[in-house]
């Protein structure tokens, strides 16, 4: 006969919806066995107990074999060998369906016993761990809940145990039961067989026995047929007794293995943490929002395919696309009352996801998994081993470049093969050139790493004294607040990018591009050393003023770089979303020197439009310094000009006045005939005058009036 379907009960601890949808498909067959064989039973039933209709008793049981072939069985329904056989049952039971006197103790043991047993035994069996299954699996989930519900500000320690107790009970629980819930469907395949084929032969035992040897209905070749019957059913007995000693050895053999795998949250030095794979799958709690402030948490099977995550619940036959996960970003964020969280942003930024993971090493594995796709290392031949060496690479970075170490010798073996004349003659370039190509020259050594934004604006105003008569008042972000409408509202470049900040440190030069690739690699790999996946997103305002990193939600600035202090912006060489510029800032006082800061931040495959729009606003900056500079130097030509033509203005005056003063002096030395008419001139103007004064005193005392 052809082979058995099976449940794979190594899945059974998983409990995935392809498990629940075969498991499905075996309770449908159950259902469909037993109907059937209480059909069978009910028509055997009838032979036994009423020998009078013995003859239609038989017609109907010859009728429901001919229609084996029309049952839906979900498994084993193309059984030709089970048709076949059944079809020559069929045939001759026709053949004996003239008798009419069975004995009916030989009916009852060789008949009615195996059916009876096996519907009253197995069958109840399968619905008795069906009912028991259900309930272990609904406690669990009931477990899991309250176990995901743990307050994290809230962390009792009875609590969180008593929680942690009851899931590792339950999850045996459930386990344990669907193993032998499985083992009984795998077992029943075998007793389907059985218990079809075990009561017709009985039956035809009986009816052969009871017409003894010289019945003219049995021939010689439904001896040989039932001999080879009989032979099968020891087979399938043998087969099964075997697999079901071979199932009971691999459930003893899993209920030990899979021990330390019931606690929700397995201690990561025994099973460790694996950062190397491209493909995982699992149960999440996905994060949903109800309204403007409250969310609701579901739980779902999740899966890697290719650079998608899956989602997939209870009862669904195939999954749906949650997100698109080339290119990217994922990184473990703070929940209010949630413990292993885990936030996962498309490469546009535009759509995100929160998940939360059973425990920190399943939380940790996933984060590694996403960033192993977003890299499209599953496009490799193979991505475990080229993950592993990623991984590897970034633990390595953290020793210095090789190139620069040889660099370093190089130029140091051969400043002392060179004389001592030479040697003290350009001891200053040698050294020049060593410290330029010497890996601390561009990093200093023990330098902090920065992975949270601090704004500089306010550590350094931090120490200055209010200035008098300054009543704006300064936040914590850098932003005055007397209401002024900033700058940048009317700057001629206003572009936004979406970006994370990786890291900032302090390097000692600015003047070269390997500065940032080397600070990057700094970054990197410490990330990769301390586990430090969480990034702050932010929006990355380019102005020809300045460049700030804007809160996507609240809208506030959270920093701010002048633009005249960016002495450098630069993209990495392979990776296109990482870029870095160094910030020239005003040192301490004791140092009395400036301190070059480099950032670095990871954007959405814009890192050299990013840095083109640095450098274009840059360009315009310095065209608007340029045109400012020429109109005040022109305004100043101009106040300059208008001063001259003041000056030559009152020179000209004072000649004028000169002039009238010497006419004057020649008029009074002319005779005294002159001086008289002059001086009846001056009479008569002075009493015009003294009237003209009379006048307009009247005139002020009728207003006075």
């Amino acid at each position: 006969m052809p082979g058995i379907d099976k449940l794979p009960i190594e899945d059974a601890l998983e409990d995935s919806p392809q498990t629940r949808s075969l498991l499905g498909v075996f309770e449908e067959d159950a259902a469909a066995i037993s109907s059937y064989s209480q059909q069978l039973y009910q028509a055997m039933q009838r032979i036994y107990d009423a020998q009078n209709e013995l003859s239609a008793a038989t017609h109907l049981t010859s009728r429901l074999l001919k229609e084996y072939d029309n049952q839906r069985f979900p498994l084993g329904g193309d059984d030709e060998v089970m048709s076949a056989t059944l079809q020559q049952f069929s045939k001759m039971i026709d053949e004996i369906s003239s008798c009419h006197a069975i004995l009916s103790t030989q009916l009852a043991d060789a008949m009615m016993f195996p059916i009876t047993q096996f519907k009253e035994r197995d069958l109840k069996e399968i619905l008795t761990l069906k009912e028991v299954f259900q309930i272990a699996s609904s406690d669990h989930d009931l477990a899991m809940n309250r176990y995901s519900r743990l307050s994290k500000r809230r962390d009792v320690e009875k609590v969180r145990l008593e929680v942690m107790e009851d899931v590792y009970t339950a999850r045996k629980k459930q386990h344990q039961t669907t193993l032998h819930y499985f083992s009984a469907l795998n077992t029943l395949q075998y007793k389907k067989k059985i218990s079809l084929l075990e009561p017709l032969l009985g039956y035809i035992q009986a009816q052969s026995s009871f017409f003894k040897l010289g019945s003219e209905n049995l021939t010689a070749h439904w001896e040989e047929f039932l001999s080879n019957i009989g032979t099968s059913v020891q087979n399938v007995r043998r087969e099964m007794d075997s697999d079901v000693e071979s199932m009971q050895q691999s459930i003893e053999d899993l209920k030990g293995a899979c021990d330390p795998l019931y606690l929700p949250d397995p201690d990561p030095a025994r099973i460790p943490i694996n950062r190397n794979l491209s493909r995982k799958s699992g149960y999440l709690n996905c994060r949903n929002k109800t309204g403007l402030v409250s969310s609701s948490w579901e739980r779902h099977f999740y899966f890697t395919q290719g650079g998608n995550l899956m989602s997939q619940a209870r009862g669904e036959v195939a999954g749906g696309l949650v997100l698109d996960i080339d290119n990217c970003s994922v990184m473990a964020v703070d929940c209010e009352d949630r413990r292993y969280c885990f936030q996962i942003t498309a490469f546009d930024g535009k759509k995100s996801a929160i998940l939360q993971a059973e425990s920190r090493k399943d939380c940790e594995e996933w984060i590694a998994t996403i960033n192993n796709i977003s890299k499209q290392i599953y496009l490799s031949e193979n991505p475990e081993e080229t993950a592993a060496r990623v991984n590897q690479s970034a633990l390595d970075a953290v020793t210095p470049s090789p190139s620069f170490q040889q660099r370093h010798e190089s130029l140091r073996s051969a400043a002392k093969s060179r004389p001592k004349a030479s040697h003290t003659s350009s001891s200053d370039s040698a050294s020049s050139s060593l410290s330029t190509l010497s890996l601390d020259s561009l990093v200093a050594p023990d330098t902090p790493i920065q992975f949270d934004i601090i704004s500089p604006v306010s550590e350094e105003y931090a120490g200055q004294a209010k200035l008098p008569g300054q009543t704006g008042r300064t936040n914590p972000f850098g932003e005055s607040g007397d209401g002024k409408p900033e700058e940048t509202e009317d700057s001629i470049l206003q572009q936004l990018y979406m970006v994370r900040f990786l890291g900032s440190m302090e390097v000692r030069s600015g003047e070269s591009t390997d500065v940032i690739y080397e600070t990057m690699r700094h970054i990197l790999a410490a990330r990769a050393i301390h586990n430090v996946f969480r990034m702050t997103e932010s929006h990355l305002l380019v102005t020809c003023d300045c460049l700030k990193l804007i809160d996507p939600q609240t809208q506030v600035t959270r920093l701010r770089f002048p633009l005249s202090s960016v002495v450098l912006c630069a993209s990495h060489q392979e990776n296109k979303r990482l870029l870095g510029f160094v910030l020239q800032c005003s040192g301490s006082r004791a140092e009395g020197r400036p301190v070059s800061v480099c950032y670095v931040f990871e954007s959405n495959n814009e890192g050299e439009k990013i840095c083109d729009s640095v450098g274009l606003a840059k360009q315009i900056a310095f065209h608007s310094d340029m045109d400012r500079r020429a109109t005040v130097k022109q305004k100043e030509l101009d106040k300059e000009k208008e001063r001259q033509q003041e000056e030559i203005s009152k020179q000209k005056q004072i000649e004028k006045d000169l002039e009238e003063q010497s006419r004057l002096i020649a008029a009074s030395s002319r005779p005294n005939q002159a001086g008289g008419e002059a001086q009846l001139l001056v009479l008569s103007n002075s009493q015009s005058e003294d009237s003209d004064t009379g006048e307009e005193g009247k005139k002020t005392g009728e207003s006075e009036a």
